[in-house]
């Protein structure tokens, strides 16, 4: 299967939105040639602005050009993104509801052997809980062309989550993208994997080999956690009886903790998160590290077996 990263796809993006609207601008805090935005600046030079290692001053210029009528798209690593710049994200970006599109590069722990320091594992959770924001998490890089297009579409603030190392392609170019709309990659009626990003893949690895069992389960790709679709985890929930979720973030504040709170306001059913279990992660290969922190398609289908078991 083919693989691209998905911060790959956002740079191509970003120059065929920067064809298509003379108002987007991006501004990038001296890390061009890894969040892929140095094309953006060779096409757009006037429109691209290197603010140094400073996200803070990033976020504060961005949400002055949004004042001014642009579309800003800013970009540093994830965790960088909304922690060190956190309070320019909330008081001046989300709190007044400005245009500014703010996507994060290297997110997780697949950014392998910078270690700890550099793998954001709690990005979501900080962004999740801040009022006014939308948050993509796309699964390939088709999905992070059309939430780039998505996101310029959007009047507010935007979070999108990408990743270093290449993933597999899911989806085909004409597929749908709906903000707030999760996916239904795969049908089943036993148990439902809901996952998002880089998870997806590992989902629909995992469902393929349940099946073989004469275990059906359905994949549900969220590839926007807030507004999360209540709708279809709900849906889920009622028709399947239990729950996996999968993300590459702590289990505390992401995908996981928006999925259990639904289900238990809405529809009460064993729910299992996976994803990194509270640490902070480590140096190592991608691969060894999905390993080693229980991301991997075996570790989903030893969860689907466990809620599994619980349903009964």
């Amino acid at each position: 299967m083919k693989k691209i990263a998905t911060r790959e796809a956002y740079g191509e993006a970003l120059v065929e939105l920067g064809r298509e609207n003379p108002d987007v601008v991006v501004l990038d805090a001296d890390l061009a040639k890894s969040t892929k935005t140095i094309d953006f600046g060779k096409h757009f030079p006037h429109r691209f602005f290197d603010m140094g290692v400073a996200e803070q001053n990033m976020l504060g210029t961005a949400a002055g050009l949004a004042a001014a009528g642009k579309i800003p798209f800013c970009s540093t690593f994830a965790v960088f993104a909304p922690g060190r710049a956190f309070d320019q994200l909330r008081n001046s970006i989300a709190y007044p509801r400005l245009n500014v599109k703010i996507c994060a590069s290297h997110a997780g722990i697949t950014v392998g052997e910078d270690g700890a320091s550099h793998q954001s594992v709690e990005d979501i959770a900080l962004v999740r809980a801040v009022p006014h924001m939308t948050i993509f998490v796309p699964a390939d890089a088709v999905e992070t062309r059309k939430a780039v297009q998505a996101a310029a579409k959007i009047k507010g603030p935007v979070y999108i989550r990408l990743g270093r190392a290449a993933v597999p392609v899911l989806h085909a170019e004409d597929f749908l993208f709906e903000p707030g709309k999760a996916l239904v990659m795969r049908q089943g009626n036993d148990a439902t994997i809901i996952a998002t990003g880089i998870m997806v893949a590992e989902a629909l690895t995992a469902a393929e080999e349940l099946a073989k069992e004469g275990v059906s389960v359905r994949v549900l790709n969220v590839h926007t956690i807030k507004p999360l679709d209540v709708e279809e985890i709900v849906r889920a929930a009622k028709e399947t009886r239990a729950i996996v979720t999968a993300e590459e973030h702590n289990i505390i504040g992401g995908l996981g903790s928006a999925v259990a709170e639904t289900v238990c306001e809405h529809c009460p059913v064993p729910v299992h998160r996976v994803g990194i279990p509270d640490v902070f992660g480590e140096s190592g290969t991608p691969d060894q590290l999905m390993e080693k922190y229980g991301l991997k398609a075996e570790h989903l289908i030893a969860a689907v077996r466990k809620v599994w078991e619980l349903k009964k």
